[in-house]
C-alpha cells in the first residue's frame, strides 16, 4: 500500500515552493505572482 499526502492552505502562501523544496524538484510552477498555478 502506497502512501498518500497533500498539502493544504490558502492562495498565495507558498504550497508549490514547499512541494518543489520538499521534492527536491521544480515540477511544481512556482512564480512571484498571484494564482500562479
Amino acid at each position: 500500500m502506497g502512501f498518500n499526502c497533500g498539502i493544504v492552505g490558502l492562495p498565495n502562501v507558498g504550497k508549490s515552493t514547499l512541494f518543489n523544496a520538499l521534492t527536491e524538484t521544480a515540477s511544481a510552477a512556482a512564480a512571484n505572482y498571484p494564482f500562479c498555478t
